[in-house]
């Protein structure tokens, strides 16, 4: 049962015509204290900072390091054992798409490429437990997690968000 002050992240999977979008978005219920609003917010914009590393010739590092990058810097770690992923025809195609890395290292990235960028990331350490089905993961320590994700497609010259919700402002440039 949901209760006020805390955070909850809906993932919803959209199919049309035989391809499916994956979306996600960590919900405020009621009045939320101000450390868990300050993980939603850095969850949100450390998603952007990789989308904002997608365009043709970049590399998957370069979108990873933009995710760790920015979660370090504002104190949270990266749980490292989900990740974005290619989507198409079927929900979960290569490549994974890592929310860490090196920048220059990795699939080059190339026109026409789809996938998720999804980072999940924690207020305390980066480790998780899931229950025996898999869901609902929980962090080790009891802390709070959060994630966002988009579904986001390599254009000619960039990037361009396939799952921007309406009325939601991009913070980077996208096609």
């Amino acid at each position: 049962m949901l209760r006020g002050g805390q955070i909850v992240n809906l993932d919803i999977t959209l199919e049309k015509d035989g391809y499916i979008a994956d979306s996600s978005t960590t919900y405020l219920v009621g009045e939320v204290a101000y450390p868990a609003r300050r993980l939603v917010q850095a969850t949100y914009r450390a998603m952007w900072k990789g989308i904002a590393a997608v365009r043709p010739g970049a590399r998957l590092g370069d979108i990873g390091h933009a995710i760790a990058h920015y979660a370090r810097a504002q104190g949270y770690s990266v749980v490292k054992e989900y990740c974005g992923h290619g989507i198409g025809r079927e929900m979960h195609e290569a490549p994974q798409v890592l929310h860490y890395g090196r920048p220059g290292t990795g699939l080059v990235l190339e026109e026409g490429m789809v996938f998720t960028i999804e980072p999940m990331l924690n207020q305390g350490k980066a480790a998780i437990r899931a229950q025996p089905d898999a869901w609902p993961v929980y962090t080790r320590d009891g802390r709070l997690s959060a994630q966002f994700e988009h579904t986001v497609a390599v254009t000619r010259t960039g990037v361009r968000v396939l799952t921007l919700r309406s009325g939601e402002t991009p913070l980077c440039d996208v096609d």
